[in-house]
């Protein structure tokens, strides 16, 4: 065996934990008293299924993946980058180096622990441990159980519970920076490019991972209004973590209990991911929502997506997604709500545009909030609860400046009439779910 480094090693996986700086299993592979070897694997089982090689995600991970390589290098070290599957490339792995222990940090997704799970076996069979760790939320799984010990399916009393566990404890960092001398001592074959993993770069436009204080103190008065930039835009670096969930949640802490609650509801999401799995492999949280007849018109479905409805702000939301991969928050719902519960199209089929589309995609959160507008989800809207876009335009996008920018075609012959009539589409929707769901 030819054996890249002399000594033993710790590997450092880095998955959705893109960042140096208080990274819990980071942290944790630097004490174990090996040199460690950090490593990032653009992994095919996931890239192999993005049919736009344009993917901005992917240059957000590449860019992140080159600003890890940066620190480290003045560290004396490097990263180790491959491309392909997570088990072959282990397999090499393990003919390189003499590896002691790996290191990673937990991912609720089912193919994630999936993934776990092989790569996990592989190690066990060469009596080498892989330690996981909680890292990009504050509590995981059953930390936050109700009095009958159960996890919880409503969010205020979680958030309750939440407030009540947290403290400096679960808050705190961890301080990487003091062990950078554990990193192994040398340089690793060149990071493949983006064009040979075939993908383009893109001039996208990212948002900056720092939020400011003076925003974040206005921002339960302006969240809800799309023309405003009163949001954190910080969704994309939660879900590959390029920004640590403490320092956030101290933040939160010490400006704004409203986005406090935000960053809660991620954590309530995971924790529903993984309680309740069905949630993440297609179902609805509720199965009696399965039951519903939707009427799925494919045509009417390709409009919504292109954002001709003929409801200036349901179409303003879906012209802001497709040009920038984000849509605020507020108007997420609204569209949302309008394909559920207007044209009665599957949730499903709109939570997988917006995992196509969304920079900031990530699947707790993504079906969390798809089931919340369908009614199937936890703690979700009642399902006799349907927005309406006209009245919603009115009250969060009164002067219209959010619907001119992304409508300009509005008050023009181009602009389409409404595909459906808001009375009837209501009154349609709410027979078709009491006949589901047996209300009556």
């Amino acid at each position: 065996m030819n054996l890249k480094s002399k000594e033993k090693v710790a590997i450092f996986w880095f998955r959705r934990d893109l960042r140096l700086h208080d990274n819990a299993g980071l942290y944790h592979a630097l004490k174990s008293g090996y040199k460690v070897l950090p490593l990032f694997i653009f992994d095919r089982n996931i890239l192999d299924h993005l049919e736009n090689k344009q993917d901005a995600r992917i240059v957000f991970i590449y860019n992140a993946v080159l600003e890890i390589q940066k620190e480290l290098k003045k560290a004396g070290s490097d990263i180790l980058v491959h491309f392909g599957f997570p088990a072959k490339i282990w397999k090499k792995l393990l003919t390189e180096y003499d590896i002691a222990e790996v290191y990673a940090n937990n991912d609720y997704e089912a193919y994630a622990i999936d993934r776990d799970k092989e790569i996990g076996d592989l190690l066990a069979e060469k009596k080498i441990t892989f330690k996981l760790f909680k890292d990009q939320v504050i509590f995981e799984k059953q930390e936050i159980l109700s009095g009958q010990n159960t996890p919880y399916t409503v969010f205020t009393p979680y958030s309750r519970a939440w407030k009540a566990k947290c403290n400096e404890f679960f808050l705190s960092s961890y301080p990487t920076e003091k062990y950078y001398s554990s990193f192994l001592q040398e340089s690793t074959a060149p990071i493949p490019t983006l064009k040979e993993m075939g993908f383009e770069n893109t001039a996208a436009n990212f948002p900056s991972a720092h939020v400011r204080t003076e925003l974040l103190e206005k921002y339960e008065e302006q969240r809800n209004y799309p023309a405003l930039p009163g949001t954190s835009r910080l969704g994309i670096h939660l879900r590959f973590g390029t920004v640590s969930i403490r320092d956030l949640a101290r933040k939160a802490f010490e400006t704004s209990d409203t986005w406090l609650n935000e960053l809660i509801w991620r954590d309530f999401y995971q924790q529903i991911l993984s309680n309740f799995p069905h949630v993440g492999r297609g179902k609805a949280f509720r199965p009696d929502y399965d039951n519903i007849k939707w009427r799925n018109n494919e045509k009417e479905f390709q409009l919504w997506c292109e954002g001709k409805t003929g409801y200036p702000l349901v179409d303003a939301g879906m012209h802001e997604l497709n040009a920038t991969g984000f849509m605020h928050n507020r108007v997420r719902m609204v569209t949302a709500s309008f394909l559920i519960k207007h044209l009665l199209i599957d949730w499903r089929w709109g939570e997988a545009y917006f995992a196509e589309k969304l920079l900031d995609y990530d699947l707790a959160s993504n079906n969390g909030g798809w089931q919340w507008a369908a009614g199937s989800g936890t703690d979700a809207a009642p399902y006799f609860r349907i927005f309406n876009p006209t009245a919603q335009a009115e009250k969060f996008d009164k002067k219209g400046e959010y619907i001119k920018k992304w409508v300009p075609e509005l008050n023009s012959m181009n602009y389409p009439e409404p595909i459906v009539d808001h009375k009837m589409a209501r009154e349609r929707c709410l027979k078709v779910y009491k006949e589901a769901l047996n209300k009556g």
